[in-house]
C-alpha cells in the first residue's frame, strides 16, 4: 500500500505543479481533480479564448490495481517520462491511450 500511497503523492504533486502554467491566450484557469477514493485524478483547463469556451481534461491519470494508467496527456511533456523520473517504474506505467496491442512496443506495461 505504501507503493500506491507514493504514487498518489507524486501524481498529485505533478499535476499541482502543471496547474500552475497559464495556457497562452485567452482567460483559461488550470483545474486539478483529485479522487482518491477511486484513484482518478486530472488537470482540465476551464475558461475562454475570445468568443470560444475551453474545457477538457489535459492530463488525465487512474490508478488501476497496482499501475499508474495515463489515460489522456495532451501535453508535448512527455508525463509518462516525468513519472518515471519522480520513481514510478516504466513497468507500472500503462499508456491506456494507445491500444493493448501496441503497447507491448512502448517501453512501458502493458496492463
Amino acid at each position: 500500500m505504501d507503493r500506491i500511497n507514493d504514487y498518489r503523492r507524486i501524481i498529485k504533486e505533478l499535476l499541482q505543479e502543471y496547474a500552475q502554467y497559464s495556457p497562452f491566450g485567452g482567460e483559461i484557469d488550470m483545474e486539478t481533480i483529485f479522487d482518491e477514493a477511486q484513484n482518478r485524478y486530472q488537470l482540465t483547463a476551464l475558461g475562454w479564448k475570445g468568443k470560444k469556451r475551453i474545457h477538457g481534461s489535459v492530463i488525465h491519470i487512474d490508478i488501476k490495481g497496482n499501475k499508474v494508467w495515463l489515460q489522456h496527456d495532451s501535453t508535448d511533456a512527455e508525463i509518462a517520462n516525468q513519472l518515471i523520473e519522480r520513481g514510478i517504474p516504466a513497468n507500472d506505467i500503462v499508456l491506456g491511450f494507445q491500444p493493448e496491442h501496441y503497447r507491448q512496443y512502448s517501453g512501458f506495461a502493458v496492463k
